[in-house]
This record gives structure tokens, C-alpha cells and sequence, in this order.
């Protein structure tokens, strides 16, 4: 490189530094017109925002100054009013509710359920498996139903104890119980009857 070429450069290169200021200048006013013109113009519509959003962007637009301060009786007041206006359009909501409803046609009343008198107790019919407590038998009550589904006859047993006053029945009767108020801490049942004598 010539001593010439090297002036050259040097005189050209303040003036490309300028220019490029220029050029940066020019677009950082076009930008921040830009981005006026997008503060201006709000991004989505107010109706079309979701309440959250409403509230949120209304509290970011706020500039007025903090409330004076309040004295205790202020703020009690205040919150009186409010609850006041609250029970007020509680009032007015529910009273338009109501006509609502009275202006439907009436809903057919369904018929009052019959009262039990008493209730019939449950009977079953069971062979006696243990005679060794006192006025106790125990026995055993075996059922068999078909299975809703797979309609096989399926077969349990479960076993309660009965009260016998005269130990009349002894293993391996058939006997009828019925239903009973508790007489002890296991027992609900009551003998009614021996039906078939063990062999």
C-alpha cells in the first residue's frame, strides 16, 4: 500500500464513520416512532381480553397518587358501605330470581312416601351349627343365587347367633329366626321356631 492510498483511507474513514452514526440515529427514530405508534394502538380490544387481563391492564394504567391515610373509624366506615351496596344487589338479584321462578309453571309434587308402621322384620331360615352357649344357638345361613352377569349359581353362608330361651334347639336343626332388638353384644336374632329335628 502507497503512502496516497493510505491518505485516502484515513479521509475516508471519519466520513463513513459518520455516515454510519447517521444511519443508526435515522433508525432509532424510526423505532421509537414505531413503538409510540404500537403504544397508542392497544394490542387486543378491552371486550375481547378475559377479566383477568381487563383488571390487570386498568391497574397498570393507574396514575393518580396513593390514598391519604385513614383513620381506623374511616376505613370501618368504608367497609360498612361496601357490605351495605353488596347485601343491596344480593337483594335485588335474589328478588328477580324469585319471580323467575314463580313465573314458571309449578314442578308436579311427587307423592308423599307412606310412613313404616314398625317395619316387617327379616325372617331366615338356617341350620344350627353350635349349641354350647347358654340360651345361644348359633346358625348358619346358606344362599344360593345366580350371578347377575354370568348367571352361574353361586353359593355362600354366613352365621349369626340367635337367642333360644328354652335351648330347645340342638346341631344340625332347621330352625326359623326372626329379627330382634340387640339382646347382647352378638346376638339380634330370636328363635322362632324348630322346622326339621336333626337324624
Amino acid at each position: 500500500m502507497t503512502e496516497n492510498e493510505q491518505n485516502v483511507n484515513e479521509q475516508q474513514a471519519p466520513e463513513a464513520a459518520a455516515d454510519d452514526l447517521a444511519g443508526e440515529e435515522e433508525t432509532t427514530a424510526e423505532r421509537t416512532a414505531a413503538e409510540g405508534s404500537a403504544a397508542e394502538e392497544p394490542a387486543a380490544a378491552p371486550e375481547e381480553l378475559p377479566p383477568k387481563d381487563r383488571r390487570k391492564a386498568a391497574r397498570s394504567t393507574h396514575t393518580g397518587g396513593a390514598l391519604p391515610p385513614r383513620s381506623a373509624e374511616e376505613r370501618a366506615r368504608e367497609r360498612a358501605e361496601q357490605r351495605r351496596e353488596k347485601a343491596r344487589r344480593r337483594r335485588v338479584y335474589r328478588q328477580r330470581a324469585r319471580e323467575q321462578r314463580a313465573s314458571r309453571e309449578p314442578r308436579p309434587q311427587a307423592p308423599a312416601a307412606e310412613p313404616k308402621a314398625g317395619g316387617a322384620r327379616k325372617v331366615r331360615e338356617g341350620v344350627v351349627v353350635s349349641d354350647k352357649a347358654d340360651k345361644t344357638i348359633t346358625v348358619r345361613i346358606d344362599v344360593a343365587r345366580q350371578h347377575r352377569m354370568y348367571k352361574k349359581v353361586v353359593r355362600t353362608s354366613s352365621t349369626l347367633h340367635a337367642h333360644d330361651e328354652d335351648n330347645a334347639a340342638h346341631v344340625g336343626d332347621t330352625v326359623r329366626v326372626v329379627e330382634s332388638r340387640p339382646i347382647s353384644r352378638s346376638k339380634r336374632w330370636r328363635l322362632v321356631e324348630v322346622l326339621e329335628r336333626a337324624r
